[in-house]
């Protein structure tokens, strides 16, 4: 693999055009705001996890959905891995310091949406 996006741009040392289409920015973009990239990123916002909880935690993601997501956030450089070599092997999964800066802004929306929530006033 070449690396992050993050480290390819370091190397690169020219701004990203995000609003292009080839944009290797833009499609961090959207593995950070996808349906379950956003989980995935408030959900390691406070410890490292195992896929099993991971999976726990995100109520509704199937596990071939939470691997793709997982896939994709480990090779923008967002999500750390880690596999244990055990039988079964244990994989743990933690947010980068890359990811911490991107997620800190969901989990202040996160934050601001639940507490400003009224009990029983979502669907």
């Amino acid at each position: 693999m070449t690396g992050s996006v993050q480290d390819r741009q370091a190397e690169a040392g020219t701004p990203y055009d995000v609003f292009h289409t080839d944009c290797p920015a833009r499609n961090v973009i959207d593995h950070v705001t996808s349906r379950w990239g956003v989980w995935v990123l408030i959900s390691l916002r406070g410890n490292s996890l195992r896929f099993y909880e991971l999976r726990r935690s995100i109520q509704g993601i199937s596990e071939k959905m939470l691997a793709q997501t997982l896939r994709a956030l480990v090779e923008d450089g967002l999500v750390w891995r880690e596999v244990e070599p055990t039988t079964p092997p244990q994989v743990t999964y933690g947010l980068t310091e890359f990811g911490r800066d991107v997620g800190e802004p969901l989990t202040d929306l996160f934050d601001l949406v639940t507490q400003r929530l009224s009990p029983g006033s979502a669907a």
